[in-house]
């Protein structure tokens, strides 16, 4: 049997009668009517039996409305699958391709056209195309698939459906491999190597419909195809479903257009399909843009809480690395706050937990390595992070202060260097909610360790007519004791002995509270050497600012004495007082006479 194109499939097709009646043959007259989804073919018996076992038995048994008129229901494929399948009965030559190789086996397995019948019959036709061209091409395989998608449940129990997704999965592996070899070829140095082009078949699997293209994934995934690859193809798939259903339209015109409610719940379907489909893989690295495009989409469209706390546990993975644009998700519910503060709280959440996860996980004794782990950068980075968050969402009037009490307890005291951006975010809260009553304000303003604002920031709050009473006591009272530290010689031994005196009882603890004890106090001592750091920058730059003035007023000698006398007091916490350096000085003459003396009675002996 010759094939022909799908051109000449064109050219011969029947011409229809008035009474919506196909005829194959116009020249014979037909002696049998069968009727497919409300469109009649008028057909002939004999070439229909010898090949359709079902067809055989409906005319054997006279079922119908007459023995000449028949009635096929639920024929997958439609008229146009069985007129393909007619023409094949008739001997007509057509070519078989990816298009309709799925109609033809489905409809060849409804109409029982199996080689008991007749050799070389339509089904191990169509099998034969599928294994010996369509499997062993990855475009081909997709093609088919796509084709697949009207023709649930036959497709599914003929094996159509499953052969093409290991088609898919098996071609794209091959891929993968080849591209590999072929960059391998390059010099060590080469960009290609480095960064591996994006894979052809990405674009393709995105005209699949969601159900085939999850199983294609996990096919791929069990082959062994890279995660990045992965990753990339859920990327674009998002991409070209999520933002229109143009592309769809235009890979598979077929396709129905659905209502808008259809249309929501299906893309709920497609968000929810993608997240679950996201490599586990803790080395695969998705762009937190892409994963914060999901957030939004599934809050917005209120997929299941799953999908949801997916998402913000691996964006709390990396939570270090988010940016404050991406932490202002705007809320969905009416009349409630402009920002989705609790999805940003769960991921903080999160974060700690991961944090407490990795510290328990570290068994060293090390304190070295403790005071420069990394967990703790991270955590002061996300410290600054929400800071500036809470300065951000502060303005919203519906913003509860129960909500912004829990974002700022959340973090631990040691996640602050400096509490400015913790007073800069309360300080817009009480200036956009003048309503809030005496012992709120005081709640609100308990959060903040005076002892950690900057000289600007406590200068500020002196002044704040809007901090309740005690906070502006309480800030009084830092900066005066933080000025007499400043002048006090002995702050700096004090404080460090005094850290070593209180871990000299923990012999007696356990190992395991003794190493849990040893973090704290390293904690603290990470958090002081910070603040010092912070009150040595301040103190630079008054010194700096005192050498200015003492180079304008060089000529006024008692100025310039009072200045330097001034500068050297204050910097006098990192040196020695004038008395205990004559001490030491004298020391050191005693030690030279001595040592002269030793030197004369070992010549004399």
């Amino acid at each position: 049997m010759v094939l022909m194109s799908e051109a000449s499939i064109n050219a011969s097709s029947t011409p229809k009668l008035s009474n919506s009646t196909t005829r194959i043959f116009s020249d014979v007259a037909g002696d049998i009517t069968i009727a497919v989804h409300g469109e009649s073919f008028l057909l002939h018996k004999f070439p229909l039996v010898a090949r359709s076992g079902k067809i055989r038995k409906m005319v054997g048994d006279g079922k119908g409305c007459s023995a000449s008129k028949f009635e096929l229901l639920n024929l997958p494929g439609g008229p146009q699958a069985f007129e393909l399948a007619v023409k094949f009965c008739y001997g007509m030559n057509f070519e078989i391709t990816t298009a309709n190789v799925a109609h033809l086996r489905c409809v060849g397995e409804y109409l029982e056209m199996t080689e008991e019948y007749r050799e070389e019959n339509l089904i191990a036709r169509t099998e034969m195309y599928l294994n010996e061209i369509v499997i062993h091409s990855l475009e081909k395989s997709v093609q088919v698939l796509v084709s697949c998608e009207g023709l649930s449940p036959v497709a599914e129990q003929v094996g159509i459906t499953d052969a093409c997704v290991e088609g898919i999965a098996m071609n794209a592996c091959k891929e993968q491999l080849v591209s590999g070899l072929s960059r391998l070829d390059y010099v060590g140095d080469s960009p290609d190597l480095k960064c591996p082009t994006l894979e052809w078949w990405i674009e393709d699997l995105s005209s699949l419909q969601i159900d085939f293209y999850e199983r294609v994934i996990c096919a791929m995934a069990r082959k062994g195809i890279r995660p990045d690859s992965i990753v990339a193809s859920l990327m674009h798939y998002a991409q070209a479903s999520l933002e229109g259903t143009s592309k769809s339209q235009f890979w598979n015109p077929s396709r129905p257009k659905l209502s808008p409610l259809a249309l929501q719940n299906h893309q709920i379907t497609i968000v929810e399909t993608l997240v679950s489909l996201m490599p586990t893989d803790k080395s695969c690295i998705i762009p937190l843009s892409f994963l914060f495009g999901m957030l939004r989409m599934a809050i917005m469209m209120d997929t299941n809480i799953a999908c949801r706390l997916e998402l913000e546990r691996r964006i709390a993975f990396r939570l270090e690395m988010v940016s404050l644009d991406d932490l202002l998700i705007p809320s969905t519910r009416v009349g409630d706050m402009l920002f989705d503060v609790d999805t940003v709280h769960r991921m903080l959440v999160n974060f700690l937990q991961r944090v407490e996860e990795e510290e328990n996980e570290d068994c060293g004794y090390d304190s070295d390595q403790d005071l420069a782990s990394p967990n703790h950068g991270c955590l002061l980075k996300v410290g600054r992070l929400i800071d500036a968050y809470l300065a951000e969402i502060a303005p919203d009037p519906y913003l509860s202060l129960h909500k912004f009490v829990a974002m700022i307890e959340i973090l631990p005291d040691y996640a602050r260097v400096i509490d400015d951006g913790l007073y800069r975010a309360v300080d817009i809260y009480l200036k956009a909610h003048p309503k809030l009553t005496e012992e709120e304000c005081k709640r609100v303003c308990h959060l903040i360790d005076c002892e950690k604002l900057s000289q600007e920031a406590s200068n500020h709050a002196a002044k704040n007519d809007r901090l309740p009473v005690h906070m502006t006591v309480r800030v009084l009272y830092f900066e005066q004791l933080r000025l007499k530290n400043s002048i006090s010689v002995n702050v700096g031994d004090g404080f460090i002995s005094q850290r070593m005196s209180s871990g000299v009882g923990s012999a007696a603890m356990s190992p395991r509270d003794n190493y849990a004890s040893l973090r704290r106090e390293n904690r603290e001592l990470k958090l002081e050497i910070s603040r010092m750091r912070v009150r040595l920058s301040e103190l630079e730059k008054e010194q700096s600012f005192m050498k200015e003035g003492m180079m304008s007023k060089s000529g006024n000698g008692t100025t310039f004495l009072t200045s330097l006398s001034k500068g050297i007091g204050r910097i006098g916490i990192f040196s020695s007082t004038p008395g205990e350096a004559k001490r030491r000085k004298a020391a050191r003459r005693s030690r030279g006479s001595g040592k002269k003396c030793i030197q004369t009675q070992s010549a004399i002996d």
